[in-house]
């Protein structure tokens, strides 16, 4: 049996990264061709692991600022103006698109859109906790402060 190491999933091998066991010539033909493999050297192995190691310090760090993210968030109070009327009811809305607008201009973080959970556009004057997606499985509650012009 030859080693290998996988430069991409492979279904019935494993992941991106794996050391795995195979036949000689399933490794030869079928893995190094298509570039799925390449031959488990000591020096290979070595870069791997280095590889993997710098993967899963970039995703602590990613993950530590997405919690540093969110709990600024969770701080901010967003005031955003729109045009109403006498009873409170704005001649618009406020989109998702105007409140990730007011993030970046309160905090300077820029965020996609669709990260902000909004069932309907606001469409009232007042109090709104909205929540934002800061990323994958972060949430924050942002209190948006709706007022008239």
């Amino acid at each position: 049996m030859a080693q290998a190491i996988l430069l991409q999933p492979v279904e019935s091998l494993g992941d991106r990264g794996d050391v795995v066991e195979v036949s000689p010539g399933y490794l030869r033909n079928y893995l190094v061709p298509r570039k799925l493999a390449q031959p488990a050297t000591p020096g290979a192995i070595a870069e791997a692991r280095r590889r993997a190691e710098a993967a899963e310090r970039a995703a602590a760090e990613q993950a530590a600022r997405a919690q540093e993210n969110a709990a600024l968030l969770t701080r901010t109070v967003l005031t955003i103006r729109q045009q109403a009327g006498d009873d409170g009811r704005l001649f618009g809305s406020v989109t998702s698109q105007d409140i990730v607008d007011a993030i970046r201009q309160a905090r300077g973080l820029r965020l996609d859109r669709r990260k902000v959970q909004l069932d309907h556009p606001i469409k009232t004057t007042g109090t709104h906790m909205v929540t934002v997606e800061v990323a994958e499985g972060v949430t924050a509650e942002v209190k948006t402060i709706v007022t008239g012009e």
